[in-house]
């Protein structure tokens, strides 16, 4: 092949994935939908004009699977394209394995009605007529990988129990599936946090991202029925690992960060040698030349039931250890996710920058967060927001109580799951000065009828609004909302399907009828993490911290 960059004309298809075949003159691709799409489509209008049938299958939910071959001679393409199989389901990702020839792929649906909308099929390429399912488990099969021989299909799981029994979510798993067999076997299942990433080894085994209380780490297993072993290595968060493949060396490459130290992409020998690793990129120097707030674990108990629960307090610059502070409380989203020791400076995960606009911040790991074990994360299931509310206002009290924040400074925000926790717990105490809701609920049974993830809310409301009615009542801000007096800025975006837009509609017009200030930012064009435009991710920050000067120094007084 050559060095050169050359376009392989495909045709008016969109791929949605691609992977090689047996060699580097073929590969396999997916599109969206099928050859019959736009003769449906031009029917379909024709009956029905612009009338949208909501939830009506047609041939663009689907996908289609070619393989195509290409001859390049003279930097001329000759290619030739042929259909493979045409599938009711998107497809998210795709692998072939050239020991099986079998092709490997994973299901998504834009909004998915059962868990079995996510699974993991094959196809035998010498016979593409029937469609073999791989799984049928009650979770999200995601980040596939063929083992070094082809033969086993390795991919991460999240999976949730069914809502009807005592079944508990587990954190992200590993596992590897047999191509031949069809048997799958957990990796991994000795360690106790969450796990982010992995690649296959050349000699065997995987390597393997661990999430443990705040850290990231490196961990390696040679085989399913070894234990997991922890290299030693900097404390902070390694990501985007990867390996060589040649069994001769053990050449790896990762990507590193900390709180005080920028992501930057390094490479090492030897797994056993992480702390020599070389640093192999230089773009985020400009850093390195700024003072960052310092950082450190803080802990504290649960006053419901005096569970240990773990933060990141930020220092404002200089003060470290310092008194009597000013507080902003910032809850990650999830819930399922964590604050951990990264470098972080993007629109939603701002608490360095708040530090350096004087707040002590928290960043609280609430029940339901990962890297605290399978039952911690559990405990949210039932109390989705009493529970974690009351394991965050344990900590802000406990802060207090220590001396090193001022109760009458003190504040709160958060995004996504964070924005929940900050509708909820204004609700809770008039103790916050002000308040950040970002794509937060404020009421739940018309969040299940409106998101894209029903699922993920009745697994933790415990069933559907009729089935578990108390549930959805009694953990809806909107019907305490009589209570508040907190200042608000409500942040959400126009496209937000997980959380939209109507949610921030409510809340604004409540907040409204209690003559409490209020500011509603919508966003166009954005989905739930406001990520496309960077101007409306500087905006956001921008109007929060504004809203902090305003309203955080000062208790709102009610008139």
């Amino acid at each position: 092949m050559s060095q050169q960059l050359i376009s392989i004309p495909i045709g008016a298809q969109l791929p949605l994935v691609t992977t090689w075949a047996d060699d580097d003159s073929s590969l396999y691709f997916a599109t969206s939908g099928s050859n019959s799409t736009e003769t449906y489509e031009d029917s379909d209008v024709f009956e029905w004009k612009d009338v949208i049938q909501y939830g009506k299958s047609k041939p663009s939910d689907g996908s289609t699977i070619y393989h195509i071959v290409f001859n390049i001679k003279n930097q001329l393409v000759n290619t030739k394209i042929n259909a493979v199989k045409v599938l009711p389901f998107k497809i998210s990702e795709l692998l072939f394995s050239s020991s099986e020839q079998k092709l490997v792929f994973t299901s998504i649906k834009g909004v998915p009605r059962e868990m079995e909308d996510f699974e993991i099929y094959c196809i035998d390429t010498r016979n593409t007529s029937s469609l073999s399912r791989l799984t049928t488990n009650k979770a999200f099969e995601e980040n596939v990988k063929l083992s070094m021989d082809g033969k086993r299909v390795l991919f991460t799981l999240l999976g949730l129990g069914p809502t009807n029994n005592n079944s508990v979510i587990k954190q992200m798993t590993l596992h590897a599936l047999d191509l031949t067999t069809g048997e799958i076997q957990r990796l991994a299942k000795d360690f106790n946090g969450s796990i982010t990433e992995y690649c296959v080894r050349p000699n065997g085994g995987v390597y393997i991202l661990g999430q443990w209380r705040t850290n990231v780490q490196i961990y390696t297993q040679q085989s399913a029925n070894k234990y997991t072993v922890l290299h030693r290595a900097w404390q902070g968060t390694y990501e985007s690992i990867s390996s060589s493949l040649n069994d001769v060396n053990n050449v790896m490459a990762f990507v590193f960060s900390s709180h005080s130290q920028p992501r930057e992409v390094y490479i090492v020998d030897d797994v056993n040698q992480l702390e020599t690793a070389r640093v192999m990129t230089n773009e985020n120097k400009l850093f390195t030349e700024r003072k960052f707030p310092q950082t450190t674990t803080y802990q504290w108990t649960s006053y419901e039931d005096d569970r240990m629960i773990e933060g990141i307090l930020h220092y404002p610059l200089g003060q470290n250890e310092s008194k009597n502070l000013p507080l902003l409380v910032l809850i990650h989203g999830g819930p399922y996710g964590a604050s951990i020791n990264q470098f972080n400076i993007g629109g939603g995960l701002w608490a360095p920058l708040a530090a350096t606009e004087g707040w002590l911040v928290l960043e609280p790991n609430y029940r339901g967060s990962t890297g605290y074990g399978d039952q911690f994360l559990d405990e949210i299931r039932y109390h989705p927001l009493t529970r974690p509310g009351r394991d965050i206002l344990s900590g802000i009290n406990r802060l207090i109580e220590d001396g090193i924040v001022d109760r009458n400074r003190v504040t709160i925000g958060g995004h996504s799951y964070g924005g929940f926790l900050t509708n909820w717990l204004i609700t809770q105490t008039t103790q916050f000065n002000a308040a950040l809701s970002g794509a937060g609920s404020i009421e739940q049974a018309s969040l299940w009828g409106t998101m894209d993830l029903n699922l993920l809310i009745e697994y933790i409301w415990g069933g559907s609004p009729w089935n578990s009615s108390n549930a959805y009542i009694e953990e809806s801000p909107i019907y305490q909302f009589g209570k508040v007096r907190t200042p608000t800025l409500i942040v959400t975006a126009e496209d937000d399907i997980r959380v939209p837009v109507s949610q921030g509609y409510i809340m604004e017009r409540a907040l409204r009828y209690l003559n409490v200030p209020v500011q509603l930012l919508i966003f166009p064009n954005e989905g739930h993490s406001i990520g496309n435009n960077p101007w409306h991710r500087k905006i956001k920050v921008r109007e929060e911290l504004k809203w902090l000067r305003q309203y955080g120094h000062t208790a709102f007084v009610k008139t």
